[in-house]
């Protein structure tokens, strides 16, 4: 193969079957080396995408600066906390991050209507720059849905320092159907800006992992916001049909022409 040991491989050096892999996945794939390093620009690219990682990852969640202004104030969105009181402390304290602190529990009880057929939830989760890059897009399109299923959807939940486990906190004190809670995923060196929806029909307190299901990788290069919705919703359905979620529910594609 040609190019020299500072340049990549041109893509025209490569067999087509690697060709054709790489245009599949945004992994570093025969990226070249120097001797038994890196390249110096596959070095800084790894260097740039750990940082845009670990910025992720410690950002604060700001609603008018994630969404914008106009967004912000658009959607009635109901702003809590759990008992984690800061980002060292939701990073240390993982129990903290899935139950609400006093006040917020108040809040909800106080601005939330209970036995929504759908429950909304946003936290910020590993990843405060994938709320603000997917849930602009893919929230109205939840809400568009459920107006044409005539769900009832209660006022939306915006969760700082939230775990998933929340969702059963969630079940206790706002009963819905079906909760989802939108959040965001850990970054990796390929994507820091990945949603992830996790789902749960009657959420309870005792329920686990095995109790929910999860719709995951929903950024631009993975799974598009209206794919996302169609299937977010479409999993709500099955789970109010079937009374239940989790493991024993596996998700089901639906018919063509059917949303």
């Amino acid at each position: 193969m040609s190019g020299t040991p500072d340049s990549p491989l041109a893509p025209s050096d490569l067999p087509e079957m690697v060709r054709r892999i790489r245009a599949r996945t945004p992994a570093r794939l025969l990226a070249g080396r120097s001797g038994a390093a890196y390249l110096t620009r596959t070095q800084l690219e790894l260097r740039e995408a750990h940082a845009a990682a670990r910025d992720a990852v410690r950002e604060e969640l700001s609603l008018f600066e994630a969404f914008g202004r106009e967004f912000a104030t658009r959607w009635p969105l109901v702003e809590v906390r759990t008992k984690a009181r800061n980002k060292d402390e939701y990073l240390l304290r993982p129990d903290l991050g899935r139950h609400f602190d006093d006040r917020s529990r108040v809040l909800i009880e106080e601005r939330c209507s209970p036995g929504a057929d759908l429950q909304i939830a946003i936290g910020d989760g590993l990843s405060v720059l994938a709320v603000a890059t997917q849930v602009p897009p893919l929230l109205p399109l939840l809400h568009q849905g459920a107006q044409r299923r005539r769900w009832s959807v209660a006022q939306v939940l915006v969760i700082h320092h939230c775990r998933v486990g929340v969702l059963n906190e969630i079940g206790e004190l706002l009963d819905p159907k079906v909760a989802v809670l939108l959040i965001g995923e850990r970054p990796g060196l390929a994507t820091a800006d990945s949603l992830s929806a996790y789902m749960a029909y009657h959420p309870r307190e005792l329920h686990t992992d095995a109790n929910r299901n999860l719709i995951s990788n929903i950024h631009a290069r993975g799974l598009r916001s209206e794919v996302a919705a169609e299937r977010i919703l479409n999993f709500a359905v099955q789970m109010m049909e079937a009374k239940i979620s989790g493991s024993t529910l596996r998700e089901q594609a639906p018919a063509l022409g059917n949303s």
